[in-house]
C-alpha cells in the first residue's frame, strides 16, 4: 500500500506589547488544546493524500513596558482619580498590542523530524484573504473572515470563538487545492522568512542566510510537492552559502537536490550556471566533473548566449522587490 502523506496545521495565538518605534517578538508559551478540525483532499498528480488540521490553543499574555521589562507601577486603590487617568494615558501612549498567530506544520505519515514553525499577525491574514478574494471569489464566496475584537477584554468564550473560526477558516483555504497551490497562499507561510533570509545573503551575512534558508526549506518542501521545481532557487542560494562558507561538500549535496529537480527543465535560468558550478565544486572535491562538463557544453551548444550569470549572481537578485 502506498504510503500517504499529510501535512498538518497546528495554530497558537500569543500577545505581546511592544513600545513605538520598537522591533518586537512576541512571547508564547505552550498551552492545552481546545479543539481541531480536520479538512481531507487527494491529489491526482502526486497521488498522495494531504489532511491539514487546526488545532487553536489558548492565549498567552504578557505585558512589558517599552524597556521589556515588568511595568514598575500598577495602578492601585491609592491612586486618585487624576493619577489613575494619566497611568492608562501613558500606558496607551506607550504600548501597542501586537497579536501574533504561531503556525506549526509537520508532515505526518511518516516521521517528520523538521516541524516548521511561521508567525504571522492578525494584518497578513486580513492581506491574504483580500487577495485570495480578488484571485478566487467564486471558491471563497461562502468563506466568512474571522472578524476583529474591537475591545481588549478578551475573555475565554471570546478567545474560543474567534481561534474556532479562524479553524475554519484555514481549514476551507487548505482544502481547496487551487489555494493551497496559489502562489498567495504559498508566499502568505513563506515569504517573510525567505526574504529576510535573502537580506542577509546579499549583505553577506552567510551564516545567517544558511540558518535561515535551511529552516524554510523544509516547509517549502512540504508545501511544493506539486511543482518541485519551486524549491530550485532556495537550494541553489543554500549551495552559494556552503560554498562561500568553504563548505564544499555540503554545497555539492545541496547542489545534486537542485540538479535532480531540473532534470526535466534545462532551459531554466539556474540549470547552466548550476552546471558550472557543480564543475568547480566536483573537480574540488575529486569527484566526476567531465559528466557535468559535457551536459553544460551541451546545453550551451543549443543556447545561443554570450554572458551567462553566475549561480550566486541569480541567488542575490532573488526577493528584490
Amino acid at each position: 500500500m502506498e504510503e500517504s502523506l499529510y501535512n498538518r496545521f497546528t495554530m497558537e495565538e500569543s500577545l505581546s506589547y511592544l513600545g513605538e518605534g520598537e522591533e518586537g517578538l512576541a512571547v508564547t508559551s505552550p498551552a492545552a488544546p481546545i479543539s481541531a478540525a480536520t479538512a481531507t483532499f487527494s491529489n491526482e498528480e502526486d497521488s498522495y493524500e494531504n489532511t491539514a488540521s487546526f488545532q487553536a490553543l489558548q492565549e498567552q499574555t504578557e505585558s512589558t513596558n517599552p524597556s521589556g521589562d515588568k511595568s514598575s507601577r500598577s495602578p492601585n486603590s491609592s491612586m486618585t482619580t487624576k493619577e489613575l487617568q494619566e497611568y492608562w494615558r501613558n500606558e496607551k501612549r506607550n504600548c501597542r498590542e501586537v497579536k501574533k498567530y504561531q503556525i506549526f506544520i509537520i508532515q505526518t505519515g511518516s516521521f517528520d523530524s523538521n516541524k516548521s514553525v511561521v508567525e504571522r499577525r492578525y494584518s497578513d491574514f486580513e492581506r491574504l484573504h483580500t487577495n485570495l478574494l480578488g484571485e478566487f471569489y467564486e471558491e471563497m464566496e461562502d468563506i466568512t473572515f474571522p472578524k476583529k475584537s474591537l475591545t481588549g477584554n478578551f475573555t475565554e468564550e471570546i478567545i474560543i470563538e474567534r481561534k474556532l473560526a479562524f479553524q475554519d477558516y484555514l481549514r476551507f483555504l487548505y482544502s481547496m487545492e487551487c489555494i493551497r497551490t496559489s502562489r498567495m497562499f504559498i508566499d502568505f507561510l513563506m515569504r517573510p522568512e525567505l526574504e529576510e533570509a535573502y537580506s542577509c545573503l546579499r549583505g553577506g551575512q552567510y551564516t545567517k542566510a544558511l540558518a535561515g534558508l535551511l529552516d524554510i526549506v523544509a516547509l517549502q518542501e512540504k508545501l511544493t510537492k506539486h511543482r518541485p521545481i519551486l524549491l530550485v532557487p532556495t537550494l541553489c542560494a543554500i549551495l552559494v552559502c556552503h560554498k562561500d562558507l568553504e563548505n564544499p561538500r555540503s554545497a555539492y549535496e545541496f547542489g545534486e537536490k537542485a540538479l535532480l529537480r531540473l532534470k526535466k527543465y534545462p532551459g531554466h535560468r539556474y540549470y547552466l550556471p548550476l552546471l558550472e558550478t557543480m564543475v568547480s565544486l566536483a573537480y574540488e572535491l575529486g569527484k566526476d566533473f567531465i559528466s557535468f562538463q559535457e551536459k553544460m557544453e551541451e546545453r550551451k551548444a543549443k543556447k545561443c548566449q554570450n554572458k551567462m550569470a553566475t549561480l550566486k549572481e541569480l541567488a542575490v537578485q532573488e526577493y528584490t522587490h
